[in-house]
């Protein structure tokens, strides 16, 4: 087996890729040194890419002057019930829609997907009328409920499951398994990729969500890490670096969950097209 000739097209390529990767991971990178930074130490005029020494009194800081903890509390119970309600309604949506046969499922299916389309700044309103009307606005269910099933989310699952033989279904109810036994038992088990792919996105979709929270709770105490980190930019006027710090400290978990789910993430990805 010969190796690729590096023609000069191809150094080209490369040397584009490499550029336009180190512009991406710049700003990631400029992130964690300020956060870890002497406070000043990189903004004082002079040219320097390395803080002169690490120290964690930029986070230790923000800890003491404003409530990270407990918007780290809040971010953590939003987005853990927020990705199991999810994906539940997502994998018993996606069953129902790529498995069953029943009157205007076409119609409703296409109704999901057009609200893939559908900015939430065009929902707000009536969302926040529904959430007052039902007592939970400045409460966290107020964020978990909203969106407890997303279109991208069903129709993923729905392609995912248009894959599984109807064979093993059947085989499974002529044995005498019922519906929900069916599905715990043999859905559920070959569902492994698009569960990775479901927790992933549905993990920063809600980490990282800002406009909502903002709208449906209180200040301070009930917001959670996004709105904090808005707060201490905006209204607080926080150092920079004890904002880098925050902002550091809201990355790790989605980088942890990337890492724990990637490899049934690309299993999801890959095995889930267009059927």
């Amino acid at each position: 087996m010969t190796s690729a000739r590096m023609t000069p097209g191809r150094w080209v390529i490369w040397a584009l890729l490499l550029a336009g990767g180190l512009v991406m991971i710049f700003p990631v990178y400029w992130m964690f040194a300020t956060a870890f930074a002497p406070r000043g130490s990189l903004l004082d005029g002079t040219l320097r890419l390395w803080p002169p020494s690490l120290t964690l009194a930029n986070l230790r800081e923000a800890w003491e002057s404003q409530p990270v903890g407990r918007w780290a509390v809040n971010s953590v119970i939003t987005t853990v019930a927020g990705v199991a309600i999810t994906v539940l309604v997502s994998l018993l949506a996606g069953y129902a829609f790529a498995k069953y046969r029943f009157r205007g499922r076409n119609v409703v299916f296409l109704a999901i997907l057009l609200t893939i389309m559908v900015p939430i700044q065009v929902i707000m309103v009536p969302e926040f009328l529904v959430v007052a009307k039902l007592d939970l606005v400045g409460t966290l269910w107020a964020v978990i409920l909203p969106r407890a099933a997303e279109g991208i989310a069903v129709f993923i699952a729905r392609q995912f499951m248009l894959g599984i033989p109807d064979e093993l279904l059947e085989a499974a109810r002529l044995d005498g398994a019922g519906e929900l036994t069916v599905f715990r038992r043999v859905v559920l088990p070959l569902c492994g990729p698009l569960v990775g792919v479901l927790v992933i996105l549905a993990f920063v979709w809600r980490w990282n969500d800002l406009i909502w929270p903002l709208v449906a709770l209180k200040p301070d105490t009930n917001y959670t890490l996004p709105l904090g980190l808005q707060s201490m930019h905006g209204t607080f006027n926080s150092p920079i670096e004890a904002v880098m710090a925050v902002s550091v400290l809201a990355m790790v978990p989605v980088i942890v969950v990337f890492l724990v789910f990637q490899r049934r993430f690309v299993q999801g990805i890959t095995s889930t097209g267009l059927r």
